[in-house]
């Protein structure tokens, strides 16, 4: 299979280094604007090959699969030109900057038998895997609430805010672990260097009692990246930061006991043993890739799909809304409009 990497920045290489070593992969072809970035990652994998243009790199029949890894303004555009010719298409988080623009790539890509994929590349760690499969053991119980906070000193982005850069992580694992769909979204937030928010706190809000709440910040003095999940049963910390106990699970929770009159009701507090499951070290964006390329030779379902890149989208898309609009609640259902 020939793969064509687009865009050879922060997140480039990586994806280079990860597809070279497929052995699905029989050619891998890079491209980007800056023909020195095109050299030095040549000389660091000499398997690739370079291609300066970017039409001829996308014509039919060039390569089979285009992985895209350029700035959010342009996602759009690239993965239209690279369905049309044909190809596969992998697409860096976020998938687009409007909802509108990744159902038109997803039904384009229906409408020629392609794999669309978004690069949410946490749903292949295996923190996150082995929260799914605690979810889906029914070792949480009806899940209740979903806490995140993914904060540190940088990277500002020129093309978009805090919210557009770290917020996709923890939507995309929320849209994972979380069956339920969302219904409404809160976001205010904070600019104080430039045009754009460098703090926002979301917050998500479900038909029945379950609620999210997101806080992503470029400007903390420490890098903090934790997910509490509560459930009726029990209790999952992730702590991303953490070398060894990445996942803890705690027996704690709370128990009402009501007679008849309600001013009786009695609140009592569990407190069980905590325990830190086993996780696999495997490298996410490897299992990435074998995904991506899985699904074109078998023509199974991605788990991290176009769908749930579109899901994600019209998450951030309703939470800007909300950003912009002082808070104001919005209805994710209806793309951004209140």
């Amino acid at each position: 299979m020939k793969i064509a990497i687009i865009g050879l920045g922060y997140w480039g290489p990586n994806l280079v280094r990860n597809f070279l070593s497929r052995k699905h992969v029989s050619e891998l072809v890079i491209h980007d604007q800056d023909p020195a970035r095109m050299t030095a990652i040549a000389a660091r994998f000499p398997g690739v090959s370079q291609e300066a243009n970017l039409d001829k790199l996308l014509s039919p029949g060039r390569v089979d699969a285009v992985v895209i890894a350029t700035p959010l303004s342009t996602h759009y555009t690239l993965a239209k030109k690279a369905l049309q010719a044909g190809c596969h298409t992998l697409v860096e988080k976020p998938f687009c900057e409007t909802s509108a623009e990744a159902e038109e790539l997803i039904q384009l890509a229906a409408e020629k038998s392609l794999t669309l994929m978004v690069d949410h590349t946490f749903l292949y760690t295996g923190a996150v895997r082995k929260m799914r499969q605690l979810v889906e053991a029914g070792e949480v119980g009806r899940p209740l609430y979903f806490d995140s906070v993914r904060v540190n000193l940088g990277l500002f982005q020129h093309d978009t805010n805090v919210l557009w850069d770290l917020a996709p992580h923890d939507f995309s694992i929320l849209d994972h672990l979380v069956d339920a769909k969302p219904v409404a979204v809160q976001a205010v937030g904070a600019k104080h260097y430039y045009d754009h928010e460098d703090i926002a706190y979301v917050s998500v809000f479900y038909e029945d009692s379950f609620i999210a709440h997101f806080h992503v910040n470029w400007i903390s003095p420490v890098k903090v990246r934790r997910i509490l999940l509560g459930g009726e049963k029990n209790m999952i910390l992730y702590d991303d930061m953490e070398p060894d106990e990445k996942i803890r699970v705690y027996d704690k929770g709370v128990e009402l006991k009501a007679p008849e009159q309600i001013w009786q009701t009695l609140v009592s507090y569990r407190s069980g043993d905590m325990r830190a499951p086993k996780i696999e070290v495997t490298e996410a964006l490897s299992l990435l890739a074998d995904d991506f390329l899985g699904a074109i030779c078998e023509g199974s379902q991605p788990l991290s799909s176009a769908e749930s890149g579109l899901r994600v989208v019209q998450l951030l898309e309703a939470a800007d809304a909300s950003l912009k609009g002082g808070g104001k609640r919005v209805d994710v259902s209806q793309g951004g409009h209140s």
